[in-house]
């Protein structure tokens, strides 16, 4: 069953309920800053698993003590689907559980 875009209103929608993500370049993105570089391996670990959880993958970055993500739906031309928005939701319940802020 294909995904279907959603329009910008029910984007801004969308990040209005998910503090600190926003719309770059056609994708929703955030950045954590963490306590230390294997705590913020630690989270990249734990996203991955939601990731294949939800057979839905983010560009996830790893830097010394930052995790930052960017995500959209490939089978959607690139554009935000609701994929995205599960995604970005399941991050936020797991951050706070790795000091991510």
């Amino acid at each position: 069953m294909p995904v279907e875009p959603l329009s910008q209103k029910e984007i801004e929608e969308r990040l209005a309920e998910l503090p600190g993500w926003s719309l770059d370049a056609g994708r929703l993105t955030r950045a954590y800053r963490l306590a230390s570089h294997f705590a913020a391996t630690a989270m990249v670990v734990h996203i991955a698993q939601v990731q294949e959880e939800l057979d839905h993958h983010s560009d996830l970055t790893l830097g010394y003590n930052t995790v930052t993500l960017a995500v959209s739906t490939h089978s959607a031309g690139g554009a935000v689907t609701e994929k995205d928005v599960e995604l970005a939701r399941r991050v936020e319940e797991l951050a706070g559980g790795h000091g991510a802020h």
